[in-house]
């Protein structure tokens, strides 16, 4: 069965959180990071799939969207990790192996992004493939 448009926002929206989370998990995020998702998004995310939101974007703009608010502000991430993993529970179908590629890849894109992974990003990538990968 095909998700829902609105449930592919929601996807898109945990995922802008998700993706903040990582960037913003040592205090600062920085606009190489902002770059870096920016970038993946057009080249990996837009060509996904084709949900659209009511204003007839891409679905997958959400990423950028939330990401941005939460830039703008100041968001304080707490609990990133447990609440992607409650998401990923309730929506296990739109979690393929290639999403699930995908959303590492671009964690691991932002990470990178400036002067390498620190400790902080490295704890957050760790739990990251903990809860994509977890057994069911």
């Amino acid at each position: 069965m095909k998700p829902s448009h609105q449930t592919m926002i929601h996807f898109y929206q945990h995922l802008g959180k998700l993706f903040y989370g990582v960037a913003s998990v040592d205090k600062t995020v920085r606009k190489e990071e902002i770059a870096q998702l920016n970038k993946t998004i057009k080249k990996e995310w837009l060509p996904l799939e084709n949900s659209i939101t009511e204003f007839g974007d891409d679905a997958a703009y959400q990423i950028e969207i939330v990401f941005d608010w939460l830039v703008e502000n100041d968001w304080k991430t707490g609990k990133t990790i447990p609440d992607f993993e409650g998401f990923k529970k309730e929506h296990p179908h739109l979690f393929t192996p290639q999403v699930n590629d995908l959303i590492l890849k671009t964690a691991k894109a932002i990470t990178h992004s400036f002067s390498g992974k620190n400790k902080s990003e490295s704890i957050l990538i760790d739990q990251l493939k903990g809860v994509l990968y977890q057994a069911h």
